[in-house]
């Protein structure tokens, strides 16, 4: 008796724990059901996947998608609208909000705006601050939270823990990993002379690789103290990344497509205002330290920092210029275009974008292509050439810093829990993103 499934995707090549095999994928009920020749099965729906790559649904972990309060700019469904198209199955989207993801209702809120509104799946962090540091093991537990966030710099919104007595209290609080913002406040407030106005090229001696290290080396101290696990996001400095080498025990590393790709004085001579971004665009030293990162294992997982501005935003004066990028819809283009390069493999990016936050962060039934898992699917052809365009962008600040790059390795298909949502580029369902599920915060029989 042949076996019937809802959809079969046919003749891709898989690429998983097992490598690259081209075979078949059967899904039912959103679920990977079957992997192999699937030749004499049926199904409601069977899509021809030859000469495409079959990966494990994007998960991008860190995005700003300005919902509520800072709507002109981004929205949770135009944000994951944008995530979709670029390949991109789940989001945890950041705290700094207004009002700010702190508390209970502040999360609720943010999940009831999401479901079935957003393309994607989804998470949310939640604010770790002075005066919720009491609520941090329920806040951390709550369905759809990604865990705790931590500014112990200053960037984006006035979200801050900058001390380490305020750090560690939150630490001896989680149970889960927390994520930080890693540059050190008291040092940035105090080079703030060496800002120079008009001159964003001045942004990385402001916030130069001794505020990142400083703050690094003091959170892992700090983690090690209280015992807690860190996750370090967006790694900029050559420093940090050897430091964090030999700290691996309490510490992950995310980088971002942007420090792996813009390289200072370039980026701000062409950019200006538009290449500024908390951390900074660094040059080149930094920029092969980080890939080194990648090549040996130190960095767990890609994130894209998305974080779209208005045009008129970006066009103050520096340093009123805002700081900040968008970038979920160029995360999967511009890495690929990195794969075909050869600066890392397929492989070593599923790792990076679906396996490693599934694992750092325990996902219930993500990021893996495996039965039994959801059938969130990213499908790319490795072998497309496309220009990413403004236009072809789907965030509402209407920029990409990727405008007029030609890529080689492109998105053409996103998968969310068994549904058909992107296919070559147009929305091809509606929207019925769900919260992501977590390990650690699953309720508990009594």
């Amino acid at each position: 008796m042949s076996q019937t499934y809802d959809v079969i995707l046919k003749g891709g090549t898989v690429v998983n724990q097992d490598g690259r095999v081209q075979r078949d994928l059967g899904i039912t009920n959103g679920k990977i059901v079957a992997l192999g020749d699937l030749s004499r099965a049926s199904a409601g729906e069977v899509v021809d996947c030859t000469g495409l790559h079959i990966l494990p649904g994007v998960i991008d972990s860190q995005v700003h998608f300005r919902e509520p309060g800072l709507d002109h700019k981004e929205d949770l469904e135009t944000g994951s609208r944008a995530a979709v198209l670029g390949g991109v199955t789940t989001v945890f989207e950041m705290p700094n909000t207004i009002p700010q993801t702190t508390t209970p209702e502040a999360l609720a809120d943010k999940i009831r705006r999401g479901r079935h509104r957003m393309h994607c799946d989804f998470a949310f962090w939640v604010g770790g601050t002075h005066e919720n540091v009491k609520d941090v093991p329920e806040l951390e537990r709550l369905p759809g939270a990604a865990g705790i966030k931590v500014f112990m710099g200053s960037s984006t919104g006035d979200l801050l823990v900058e001390d380490d007595a305020g750090v560690a209290e939150i630490l001896k609080r989680t149970r889960r990993r927390a994520a930080f913002h890693s540059e050190d406040e008291m040092m940035l407030r105090e080079r703030m002379n060496l800002r120079v106005e008009g001159d964003p090229s001045s942004h990385p001696v402001w916030r130069s690789p001794e505020v990142a290290l400083t703050c690094t080396k003091r959170l892992v101290r700090i983690a090690r103290e209280t015992g807690a696990r860190v996750h370090i996001l967006h790694i900029s400095t050559g420093e940090e990344m050897v430091f964090l080498r030999d700290h691996k025990d309490v510490a992950t590393v995310e980088v971002l497509p942007n420090h792996l790709t813009l390289v200072a004085p370039d980026a701000y001579e062409r950019l200006g205002t538009y290449a500024q971004m908390n951390p900074p665009i660094r040059d080149d030293s930094h920029r092969q330290r980080i890939w080194w990162g990648v090549e040996q294992g130190v960095v767990d997982v890609l994130g894209s920092d998305h974080a779209p501005h208005t045009h008129e935003e970006k066009h103050h004066a520096y340093p009123a210029s805002h700081s900040g990028m968008p970038g979920v819809q160029t995360l999967v283009p511009i890495m690929l275009d990195h794969v075909n390069a050869g600066r890392l493999t397929l492989e070593r990016f599923v790792d990076l974008s679906s396996h490693g936050p599934q694992r750092i962060f325990g996902m219930e039934g993500k990021g893996r292509i495996a039965a039994g898992y959801d059938a969130d699917l990213t499908i790319v052809d490795m072998k497309r050439r496309e220009t990413i365009t403004n236009a072809w962008g789907a965030s509402k600040c209407g920029w990409t810093p990727y405008d007029g790059v030609t890529v080689t390795g492109w998105p053409v298909g996103t998968y969310v829990r068994g549904r058909k949502v992107m296919w070559d580029g147009e929305i091809t369902t509606p929207s019925q993103g769900e919260p992501a599920r977590f390990l650690e915060a699953l309720p508990r029989e009594v």
